[in-house]
């Protein structure tokens, strides 16, 4: 029976297993120290500058590619403008970055080496086939405004059916949709396409198809610029929508198609548009039918109610009836009358008592009586007599005259002084 350690070094011999980063160390080692700084020609793509300045891409062609960065310092130095798409000869050696065990080039040096081949091809291909007149606005076909029976060209587990389900669930689409599995990158992707087309137009289920993806770099979408699959989305008879890409994303099979779309969700809300329009217009419908239906129930009951209440007018009976209220009416206004009159009487005769009361001398007799008495106190109060009941006293002289100021009286002069119970002599000192 053999140990662990036989297993790893075979033939009896153990062998401690190297870890990750041992093992990378030592590929960076054999790269870095085995391939000299050399010139790459190749497309830029994917190209990311970060805020430190270091600039992060892509240098392909139509057969590898190869990661490449170039830092702040390098980056500075370069008078080309880069920009995805550019065609460049780049200066710079093999670096491992050793945390995601990533080769990549490292460029010192950046040289314009004019447009890309890729988009050069794309350009030519478009043009061309736009001088055939395969993108015509005559060529193509109006898309059904309810389609029932939706074929989708793609991957079936990409995101993209995923984003295109559920924008037709939401959207309450009642329709079917049929994923037609294909792959929708890399080679024979543009192949199996065509296939799936054919197949879906010899099906003759379908009302429209839709042939798309996500978004991606020029080459991820290349299978979409394929000539055999745009000239395939031209000459379908379904009538269909491209969905390739974000918004910024056009491919050929864009201007192929009947009708183009941004992603696969905005073919979805283009495909259901119709439906919640139509729910729309019914639902509008229907509340527009039950709100007529209510009124015309009402203004029918109204109707009966009225028909109803002109036959009990009619009828013997609401005539009794009319008239025990109108003698009710008679009696009322009768009894109103003779109290208003009789209030009317009372009211008259209040009146005339007490203007009579106002004329009778008797009350003229105790005002006058009343005020002979207030005279008469006040004459008592004035008197004489009564100035002496409050303790004063009048001082007279021999001749009886009354001494009003001192300065009257001589010295040894005989006076007199009255008071309230008599009169007494006086001599002036």
């Amino acid at each position: 029976m053999s140990t662990g350690q036989d297993e790893l070094g075979g033939a009896g011999q153990a062998v401690r297993p190297l870890t990750v980063t041992e093992f990378t160390r030592r590929v960076k080692a054999v790269l870095e120290g085995g391939i000299e700084a050399c010139w790459v020609r190749g497309e830029v793509s994917n190209l990311r500058i970060q805020p430190s300045g270091h600039a992060y891409f892509s240098l392909k062609d139509a057969g590898a590619q190869l990661s490449a960065v170039m830092f702040r310092t390098a980056a500075a130095r370069q008078t080309v403008k880069i920009r995805d798409g550019l065609q460049v000869v780049a200066f710079g050696s093999v670096g491992v970055y050793e945390p995601r065990g990533q080769y990549q080039l490292v460029v010192r040096t950046l040289v314009d080496d004019g447009v890309g081949a890729l988009q050069r091809e794309y350009e030519a291909l478009k043009r061309r086939l736009s001088e055939e007149g395969l993108f015509d606005a005559g060529r193509k076909k109006a898309l059904p405004q309810m389609p029932l029976t939706v074929g989708f060209v793609t991957s079936p587990t990409g995101a993209a059916v995923q984003d295109f389900m559920r924008i037709l669930i939401r959207r309450g689409w009642k329709g079917r949709v049929v994923v037609l599995p294909s792959k929708v990158q890399g080679e024979g992707a543009a192949v199996e396409m065509v296939e799936m087309l054919r197949l879906a137009e010899s099906l003759g289920i379908f009302d429209l198809i839709v042939i798309g993806r996500g978004g991606g770099s020029i080459e991820d979408l290349w299978a979409f610029n394929e000539e055999a699959l745009v000239r395939a989305v031209a000459a379908c008879g379904v009538p269909t929508i491209s969905a390739v890409g974000h918004e910024i994303d056009f491919t050929l099979c864009d201007f192929a198609a009947d009708r183009r779309a941004e992603t696969p969700s905005a073919a979805a809300e283009l495909i259901t548009s119709g439906f919640v329009s139509f729910a729309e217009r019914t639902a509008a419908a229907a509340a527009a039918l039950s709100s007529a239906a209510s009124e015309a129930a009402s203004r029918a009951r109204e109707r009966v109610a009225h028909s109803r209440s002109r036959l009990r007018l009619l009828s013997p009976t609401a005539l009794v009836e009319r008239g025990f209220l109108r003698l009710d009416d008679i009696s009322n206004r009768l009894g109103s009358a003779l109290r208003a009159s009789v209030q009317l009487r009372r009211h008259g005769l209040s009146e005339a008592a007490s203007r009579l009361g106002r004329a009778s001398p008797e009350g003229r007799v105790q005002i006058e009586s009343h005020r002979l008495l207030s005279l008469y106190k006040r004459l008592q109060g004035a008197s004489p007599a009564s100035v002496l009941n409050r303790g004063f006293a009048i001082v007279r002289d021999e001749k009886g005259t009354p001494v009003i100021r001192r300065a009257g009286i001589r010295p040894g002069q005989g006076l007199e002084a009255e008071f309230a119970d008599g009169r007494t002599p006086l001599r002036a000192e």
